[in-house]
C-alpha cells in the first residue's frame, strides 16, 4: 500500500510575545531580530500550559477531517524536545486524552527533524501492511527552554503543535521518498547541556542556564544550508522529478535565511517556498507540520500536488520527504 498525509490540524497558545516585547526584557530591536531571523513575532504559551495540551488539539483536528474513528488509529508518533515530563511520553499522554487506545504511543527526540522522522517511521509501517493509519504530531513548548539574557536564541523559539494522520491512498499519490540522517559530531551547534542525568539540576546548571537552549549559530549555519539542499536534490533525483515539478517546498521554519540559502542552492523560485516565520517563529518539530497545514487550508497545496519537505535540527539531524497529495 501507498502511504500518504490524508489529514493535518494546527494548534498554538494565546499569547504572542512581539518583536518590540522582546526589547523590553533583553538588549535587541525589531530591525535586529528582522533582519537576522525574518521574525516579528512568535506565540508563547503561558505558565500553566504544556506541550501535550496543543498536541491534542492539533490531533484532535486532523482527526476530524480525515473522517476516521479514534479507534482506527494505531500508533501515535509525537516529536518534541520539550516533554511534558520525564515518564511517560508525551506520545503516551495524548493517547490517553485522545481516548486512542488502539494504538502503541511514543516519542521521538530528534529537535527539529522530528516530524519528518515520524514520517519516515510510519510510512514503511504502512506500505508493509503493518498498520493502516497513524498520528505523527510536532509539539513544543520551547519558550519554557529558553534564556532571556541570551539574544541569540530567546528571539527564535516559539510554541505550537502540527499533526498529520497517514493512512493507504491510491498508487500514484502519496510518500514517494523520504530519508533522515544525524551527525552527533555537531552536537554542541545546538544542545541543552543541563537538566539530564549527565549534569542534572545542580545549583550551578541553573546558575549557567545550562538547562536552556545554547547554539552556535555561524557553524549551524553552514551544516543547514548544506544538509537540507543535498537531502532535497537526493529526493528528487531517486523518483526522478525535478524542482520544476514540484508545486511547493516546505522547509523547516529555522531563519529566513537559510530558508533563502537553501532556496537559492536548490534554484527554486520564491513563490514556491512556504514562510511562516514571520509570524510564528522557530517552532522545531512543529514548524513543518503547522505550515503543510496552513498550506493546505489556504488551498496553496491541492490535490495532484508534488510537495518537498525539508528540516534541519540539533543532533545534528536532518531529513526530507517528498509527497504527492
Amino acid at each position: 500500500m501507498n502511504a500518504g498525509i490524508i489529514s493535518t490540524g494546527h494548534d498554538y497558545p494565546d499569547g504572542v510575545l512581539t518583536n518590540a516585547d522582546l526589547e523590553k526584557l533583553v538588549e535587541t530591536s525589531d530591525e535586529w531580530i528582522t533582519t537576522r531571523t525574518g521574525i516579528k513575532q512568535r506565540h508563547k504559551a503561558a505558565d500553566d500550559e504544556y506541550t501535550s495540551q496543543f498536541g491534542v488539539r492539533a490531533a484532535q483536528k486532523a482527526i476530524d477531517r480525515a473522517n476516521i474513528s479514534i479507534d482506527d488509529i494505531e500508533i501515535i508518533v509525537c516529536a518534541t524536545t520539550t516533554p511534558d515530563q520525564i515518564l511517560p511520553s508525551t506520545g503516551c499522554l495524548i493517547q490517553k486524552e485522545l481516548g486512542a487506545n488502539n494504538a502503541a504511543a511514543m516519542d521521538v527526540v530528534a529537535a527539529c527533524s522530528g516530524f519528518l522522522y515520524g514520517i519516515t517511521m510510519v510510512e514503511s509501517m504502512i506500505r508493509t501492511g503493518q498498520i493502516k493509519h497513524a498520528l505523527v504530531i510536532g509539539a513544543e513548548v520551547l519558550t519554557k527552554y529558553v534564556d532571556y539574557s541570551d539574544r541569540s536564541t530567546c528571539v527564535i523559539f516559539g510554541d505550537g503543535a502540527g499533526a498529520a494522520i497517514l493512512g493507504p491512498v491510491a498508487e500514484d499519490k502519496g510518500i514517494l521518498a523520504t530519508k533522515i540522517m544525524s551527525d552527533g559530531r555537531y552536537d554542541e551547534q545546538l544542545f541543552a547541556p543541563g537538566g539530564g542525568s549527565r549534569n542534572g539540576w545542580t545549583p550551578e546548571v541553573l546558575e549557567n542556564r545550562d538547562n536552556c537552549f545554547k547554539m552556535r549559530g555561524n557553524e549551524l549555519f553552514k551544516v543547514a544550508v548544506r544538509s537540507m539542499s543535498k537531502v532535497s536534490k537526493e529526493m528528487l533525483e531517486k523518483t526522478g522529478y525535478t524542482v520544476d515539478d514540484v508545486k511547493m517546498v516546505i522547509p523547516h521554519q529555522a531563519n529566513q535565511r537559510i530558508t533563502d540559502a537553501v532556496a537559492s542552492r536548490l534554484k527554486v523560485p520564491e513563490e514556491k517556498v512556504y514562510s511562516n516565520i514571520a509570524e510564528h517563529g522557530n517552532t522545531s518539530a512543529a514548524s513543518i507540520p503547522i505550515a503543510l497545514d496552513e498550506c493546505l487550508r489556504d488551498e496553496k497545496i491541492v490535490e495532484g500536488d508534488l510537495v518537498l519537505m525539508t528540516a534541519f535540527g540539533g543532533g545534528v539531524t536532518w531529513g526530507g520527504t517528498l509527497v504527492r497529495f
